[in-house]
């Protein structure tokens, strides 16, 4: 089992900066990422990082804008979001997974969330 407790989402206006944060405990994690899902669309992988590597992988649309990050060798996952966009609104969810997978950026790969935290830019 994987406990996941996700902290940090907000209201933000256009182009403002957001620090996303995810405490996890039990089972070792061989992934872990932050993903959203906005009204009426599919969960979507927004970065992701190997926990033992410390390798990050990201969503082309927010490339250059976000910046996940871990502490605690994993215990502890970051997401930096800095020129927020209205399109960035959504529910946030940190996601871990204890498999070993090819494709890290699919939700699939992913077995354990978070019950999520709202972010909403306004523009």
């Amino acid at each position: 089992q994987v406990l996941l407790v996700e902290s940090g989402g907000g209201s933000v206006q256009a182009g403002g900066s957001l620090r996303l944060s995810c405490v996890a405990s039990g089972y070792a994690r061989t992934y872990m990422g932050w993903f959203r899902q906005a009204p009426g669309k599919e969960r979507e992988a927004v970065a992701t990082i190997a926990v033992r590597a410390g390798r990050p992988f990201y969503a082309d649309s927010v490339k250059g804008r976000f910046t996940i990050s871990q502490d605690n060798a994993g215990s502890t996952l970051n997401l930096t979001m800095n020129n927020l966009k209205p399109e960035d609104t959504a529910m946030y969810y940190c996601g871990a997974s204890t498999r070993f997978a090819a494709d890290i950026l699919n939700t699939q790969t992913y077995n354990y969330w978070g019950l999520g935290t709202q972010v909403t830019v306004s523009s």
